[in-house]
């Protein structure tokens, strides 16, 4: 029998085998979305598939693993000691195809007690343009596709299954490391887990069962303490990637009977271009904002999700089928915001405004004239929070989906491909106005040294953020390519070819405002403006303060 001393070291037991893993993959990763941005989920299991315990991440794969194992669980049957399985079908992996996922089982003794479960970023699998693919129609545009399948069996390299990826790879050297970096951090969270058993034998599921009850309460308390009704909200994407249309979104937020539901209903069908969401990925998104307003300072086990509820009907935008295109999985990002803004309406007294609304990624694919070697690197920019109902929004910050991911540094977009960057600034006037205002967003201009491709992929240039209470929409994010001379134009998801000398201009967009601007405090505009984030003509014609 386990006291509830017990309980809380094994939760922390298992808890910081997570973070070891989280270190293990970040010190052996050869590519910088993995070991600089952080763009990987880490999770482990009990042996029903519960979530047990995670390391800090990519927010929006929050819930993915928790999907994708269970296919592909379900798929390969039994596993044995020492094997390692690769998923990347996106509909099962509840994410694109370069979001490889591996997991492996745990024995003690001969008998399986757990699961491990790492998904990262990897930079090339065979598609059918380098770095990121931004016009797909199908998934077999979208590189080489594993079901579940075993890269380690009984301890051993599957050798053929290596080299099938070396060769459908334009990158094999990095891809390969990161294989085997997810391999090692495997590797190191299967020792730690055994060492656990070994150490407090039955307790362990007993705690778990403890912990993962306590979470369900927990939860279910937090969702009983929240307004109650159901609210819809809309928005839209710029568009597929394919044609210039704008995509609608709509979800519907309901609190209700101790459950809440997030329905998509109304929402578009799904779409030729590739931002068609798997519905994995589309519980995970719903996850996030969930465990946001509910449980938000406890770490996370399967059950602090028991009251939600996730509807999303087969072959529309947010429950991809096959063979739809999945890749540009920018629409998750931007739900995000939709479930909030459906929420606000019976809870703006509690929620702030929209953030800049998007993630504003960019990445340069070319030859790096010192190596010869092909390179393709990304960043993703950060945007301004909404204001909050008590304070100010914070920016330029990474969006809410990624929390704990960072942005690529300066220092390695300029050693690692042929982007100089002549400005990075925080962007005056560029968070909406409010009695709390938004925080503000981030200006970046680049000129780029060497010939190649500028990709910039961005959903949300053609509507604003939104605000809330009397609060106004700061101007939408906005990319410009080839400024000051005859080609420029703006864009927002697309593959331009740029020669050396060329320049593009970022500019990411601030976050809403809460409430009206007449009611902000003199002191807190002049403050404003000794910072720089509000300039003398915005405090006198917006806030009415003559400094």
């Amino acid at each position: 029998m386990a006291d509830g001393a017990t309980v809380e070291v094994i939760r922390s037991h298992l808890a910081s085998a997570a973070e070891e893993m989280r270190a293990a993959l970040v010190r052996t990763a050869f590519n910088p979305v993995i070991y600089e941005v952080h763009d990987f989920g880490i999770s482990i299991y009990d042996r029903s598939l519960r979530l047990v315990a995670e390391s800090t991440g990519l927010s929006r794969f929050l819930g993915a693993n928790d999907y994708s194992i269970r296919k592909g669980v379900e798929y390969v049957g039994e596993l044995s000691p020492g094997d390692i399985v690769l998923l990347n079908y996106p509909y099962w992996n509840a994410a694109h195809s370069y979001d490889a996922t591996m997991f492996a089982p745990v024995y003690v003794a001969e008998e399986l007690v757990a699961y491990l479960c790492i998904r990262a970023h990897w930079m090339d699998l065979g598609a059918k343009d380098p770095g990121y693919v931004l016009d797909s129609t199908d998934m077999h545009q979208e590189g080489l596709i594993f079901p579940g399948t075993k890269v380690y069996s009984r301890g051993e390299p599957v050798h053929d299954i290596h080299e099938l990826i070396r060769f459908n790879s334009r990158m094999p050297d990095a891809v390969l490391g990161d294989l085997h970096a997810q391999i090692a951090a495997l590797r190191t969270g299967e020792r730690r887990v055994a060492e656990i058993f070994s150490l407090y034998g039955d307790r362990v599921d007993e705690a778990i069962d403890r912990f993962v009850e306590a979470a369900a309460s927990s939860a279910a308390d937090a969702v009983a303490r929240l307004p109650q009704g159901s609210w819809t909200a809309e928005d839209w994407l710029d568009d597929d990637g394919v044609s210039d249309e704008p995509i609608l979104m709509r979800a519907t937020v309901t609190i209700a009977d101790g459950t809440f539901t997030v329905d998509f209903a109304g929402s578009s069908d799904a779409v030729p271009g590739p931002v068609n969401l798997p519905l994995g990925a589309t519980i995970a998104t719903c996850r996030v904002a969930f465990k946001a307003i509910t449980t938000p300072e406890e770490q996370t086990n399967a059950g602090h999700f028991a009251p939600l509820r996730v509807l999303a009907e087969p072959g529309t935008l947010f429950h991809a089928v096959y063979p739809a295109a999945t890749f540009t999985q920018w629409t998750g990002t931007v739900a995000l915001e939709l479930i909030y803004k459906a929420l606000a309406q019976g809870m703006s007294d509690r929620l702030p405004a929209s953030s800049g609304g998007d993630v504003p990624g960019f990445m340069m694919v070319g030859t790096h004239p010192d190596t010869g070697q092909m390179f393709a690197v990304s960043n993703n920019d950060p945007v301004g929070w909404g204001g909050a109902p008590d304070h100010d929004g914070i920016g330029p910050a990474n969006h809410l989906c990624q929390t704990q991911a960072r942005n690529t540094p300066v220092e390695v977009l300029e050693a690692k491909t042929g982007m100089f960057f002549e400005r990075v600034e925080i962007r005056t006037d560029s968070g909406g106005a409010g009695r709390f205002r938004g925080g503000c967003g981030l200006r970046r201009d680049i000129r780029f040294v060497t010939d190649g491709e500028f990709l910039s992929v961005i959903k949300k240039t053609k509507s604003a953020p939104w605000a809330l209470d009397g609060g106004r929409q700061p101007e939408p994010n906005t990319v410009v390519v080839f400024p000051g001379t005859a080609r420029e134009r703006r864009v927002s998801t697309k593959r331009t070819p740029v020669r050396a000398g060329d320049r593009v201009t970022l500019l990411t967009a601030g976050g809403g405002g809460h409430g009206d601007p007449a009611g902000r405090d003199p002191a807190a505009v002049r403050h404003d403006m000794d910072e720089g984030y509000v300039s003398a003509e915005a405090a006198r014609d917006v806030y009415g303060v003559i400094v």
